[in-house]
């Protein structure tokens, strides 16, 4: 049997899926356009978890099932996503999840990005003692070619400390019971941490620091996800310069070649075709991309083109829920930007919330809400269930897309 395996250095593409409905179509796109890049088919974060009501246990078997079902015969990945509590490891590891994200996000102060000099000074040494190990990057310089330095004096050094010393040992903690957990299991793994969750970029000099405890500290590091330059929302494309985000991918991908290598992870991937290039080509193919709400929205254009009258409904649950679905994602969108129901037709309703950038969003955070809704929930499955086919071509050529932009 075909299970779930480590991707080690191969370019790797997490597809996502809320539903248990769309790994068909994820297949059909990967041996369509996929080239070298592996498949990470079984991909949800415990929060998605709770929003759609289903286990990582299920996630797991409905890609299995459909791994076997189409006859799929290549390396292929599942990932325990965004990993933030000790006590989620061991059911993931019982499932056969070979990919850990480790999300540290909770512990890593963003704040010190902007703290004044004795603010910093004050806060460095309230966790001084949690810390000693920072003591050794003091002073590092590195030259990584093409013009890209790294220098690490004292200031730096304490706000790194501050921002992400305590994330790195929380990290440490999580690689560790994960190693004891797949040990005991007899299960073969690989680790990915994510840095990205602050608003400013990861400096080189954080990457390094970072990357390098880690390594250090053994933990099997597949690839690592800083925050880069420019903005990255749900379900639309790269806000931003293409050409400046290249710069700053191909700058951060030095580091990981330097110290691991390792892979640079994409967070937030969907739908980034404009930087998908320039990524593949910084990255050298060493990268791993995150995409998982772009699929239910093509399952919402299924049911736009098949009930719109449904669709209509699940737009109006949308709009009711937003407010409250949005405070865990960053977005820079409101209602207003989007029409309601009933204000225009159904045909341009359907462009709104699937092809117009405000409409996606409100959308996409709202997965959870529509699939848990006791009416909605049943309505959205048993159509998707009765159109897998058409469904199975949407995701193909949206995946299609995607994979292309990652094959320059």
């Amino acid at each position: 049997m075909n299970r779930p395996a480590p991707l080690g250095l191969a370019p790797s593409f997490g597809y996502g899926d809320r539903l248990g409905l769309a790994t068909p179509g994820h297949i059909r796109a990967h041996l369509r356009a996929g080239g070298p890049i592996r498949a990470i088919f079984a991909q949800q974060s415990v929060r998605e978890l709770v929003r759609t009501g289903r286990s990582c246990s299920e996630v797991a078997a409905d890609a299995q099932s459909a791994v076997e079902i189409c006859g799929f015969d290549q390396l292929w990945g599942a990932d325990a996503d965004h990993l933030k509590e000790f006590g989620d490891i061991d059911a993931f590891v019982a499932a056969g999840y070979s990919f850990f994200t480790i999300d540290p996000s909770d512990h890593v102060v963003a704040e010190a990005d902007s703290m004044d000099p004795d603010r910093l000074s004050a806060a460095f040494a309230a966790i001084r003692d949690q810390v000693g190990w920072i003591e050794k990057f003091e002073g590092l310089e590195a030259d990584l070619g093409e013009g890209i330095r790294i220098g690490i004096d004292r200031p730096s050094l304490e706000r790194c400390a501050v921002k992400y010393g305590p994330a790195v040992n929380f990290s440490l903690a999580m690689a560790r019971a994960i190693d004891r957990s797949c040990r005991a299991a007899k299960l073969d793994y690989e680790i990915e941490v994510s840095v990205d969750e602050t608003i400013r970029p990861t400096t080189l000099a954080e990457h390094w620091i970072v990357a390098s405890r880690l390594l250090q500290s053994g933990v099997r590091l597949a690839a690592l996800a800083p925050r880069y330059v420019g903005g990255f929302e749900k379900g639309i494309d790269y806000i931003g310069d293409p050409l400046e985000f290249e710069r700053n991918a191909l700058a951060h991908a030095r580091v990981a070649r330097a110290l691991g290598p390792y892979k640079l992870s994409l967070h937030s991937g969907s739908d980034k075709l404009s930087i998908y290039p320039g990524f593949a080509r910084a990255t050298e193919g060493a990268f791993h991309v995150k995409t998982a709400g772009t699929s239910y929205l093509e399952a919402l254009r299924v049911i736009a083109a098949t009930d719109a009258d449904l669709f209509g409904r699940v737009v109006a649950a949308a709009r009711e829920h937003f407010a409250r679905d949005r405070d865990t994602y960053h977005l820079s969108i409101g209602l207003d930007d989007a029409p309601a129901p009933g204000q225009v037709g159904q045909a341009q309703l359907a462009r709104a919330y699937l092809d117009q950038d405000a409409g996606r969003q409100i959308a996409h955070v709202t997965f959870g809400s529509i699939l848990t809704d006791p009416e909605l929930g049943p309505l959205v499955i048993g159509q998707i269930g009765s159109e897998l086919e058409l469904y199975g071509e949407f995701l193909e050529r949206h995946f299609i897309r995607h994979l292309a932009a990652l094959n320059p």
